[in-house]
């Protein structure tokens, strides 16, 4: 006997939210409805953002209107999540509330410069579409100066960005016949790059930065900025004439006042499963918390997004259809590593494995960058 026709509702038009909603109305046609809620108009590959700075990619090559997916057969809505009913699988969406059969969780982390005083207004924020934009704008009118990159607190999404953009913005200064005239720090509130692949993988991406002349600053937690100057917790300052900056992060605020808050109002999930507490409800991507062997979460990435939306697709897929099995998500995953002159390394792994994640790291080559070239245009064109 069919399964009746059921609606299945993915909250967040992200690299985990678009990938569970095609996937699933492939797998399941006509039959049963998938319903998309996004606040923005388009899909930005925010991966591609690193060459926006260095005014390498335009804003329009690296983003799609999200009603293309209305070619696919997925309901794309557009409006703001304002409230999450876990337990009846309902959500408000800008003043109207919403019922499924499923939910999948997909809303991502929100950025809040504004929680850091003065940050929004010193510099630019560089996971941003917007942001990124200025800061290419601002870094081309540059004849050489103070050029800073911070990380405003230990923990966010896409570890390796804010490394990938110091070595770009310096390889962009030293192509441009500006290098001698100008210097470029890069400040982070952590203690090394990318903690969590281990201690080896993170000196060697330490001494890929410093090679190429970046000055690195660990340990230094913003507190404040102001035009022209950056305020450590440790009572010190930086000057600088161009900022660019990874701005705090906080679970979205429908999810913080929702019964699907976990510890710092992050979704708890079971980790190979993607599942919540309540029945029919998933969560996936940046908006979880997956903690590790180790003591530290898994990382916000877009690699375990889409991993994860596999899984939950095979999971939702199966109990509707009656055939496969139940997916899993197995905490392998990988990224490029951008260095600047046409290259980039390559890392990957599993960071389930115990008792810490085992990472793998490529030295930096022309091909890894062709790599990341041919995903992004392999991404842009599958998905949209």
């Amino acid at each position: 006997m069919a399964t009746p026709s059921q609606t299945i509702l993915v909250l967040g038009g992200g690299v985990g939210g678009v990938t569970t909603a095609v996937m699933l109305k492939e797998r399941l046609g006509d039959r049963h409805r998938v319903v998309l809620v996004e606040r923005e108009a388009a899909y930005v590959f925010a991966p591609s953002l690193l060459w926006l700075l260095t005014g390498d990619r335009e804003p329009s090559a690296i983003s799609r209107p999200m009603d293309r997916l209305r070619g696919r057969g997925v309901e794309v809505l557009r409006g703001e999540v304002e409230g999450v009913d876990a337990e009846n699988r309902a959500v408000t969406v800008s003043g109207s509330r919403l019922a499924a059969d499923w939910l999948v969780v997909a809303l991502g982390a929100d950025l809040a410069p504004e929680g850091i005083p003065g940050l929004a207004d010193a510099g630019h924020n560089l996971y941003t579409l917007a942001g990124a934009t200025a800061f290419r704008d601002a870094l081309a009118g540059l004849g050489g100066g103070r050029v800073a990159l911070l990380t405003a607190t230990p923990a966010y999404k896409c570890p390796a960005a804010p490394y990938e953009a110091a070595m770009l913005v310096e390889a962009s200064l030293r192509k441009r016949g500006l290098r001698d005239r100008s210097t470029v720090d890069l400040y982070t509130a952590e203690p090394g790059p990318m903690g969590v692949t281990g201690a080896e993988n993170s000196a060697a991406v330490r001494r890929m930065v410093e090679q190429r002349g970046v000055t690195y600053h660990p340990e230094h937690l913003t507190v404040r900025a102001e035009r022209g100057v950056v305020h450590f917790s440790s009572g010190t300052g930086a000057s600088f004439d161009l900022l660019g900056y990874v701005p705090p992060h906080r679970p979205p605020l429908a999810v913080r006042e929702s019964a699907l808050a976990g510890e710092g109002g992050w979704v708890t999930v079971d980790r190979a499963t993607m599942a919540t507490a309540f029945p029919n409800v998933f969560a996936i991507g940046d908006v979880t918390s997956i903690p590790l062997a180790m003591g530290k979460p898994l990382p916000r990435a877009g690699v375990f997004a889409h991993a994860q939306a596999e899984a939950v697709v095979k999971t939702i897929g199966r109990a509707l259809t009656g055939r496969g099995k139940d997916g899993t998500f197995d905490g392998h995953g990988e990224c490029f590593i951008e260095v600047g002159d046409g290259k980039a390394g390559f890392g990957k792994g599993n960071f389930y494995a115990e008792p810490r994640p085992q990472i793998a790291m490529s030295a930096p080559g022309w091909h890894w960058h062709a790599g990341k070239v041919a995903f992004e245009k392999y991404w842009l064109r599958r998905w949209f």
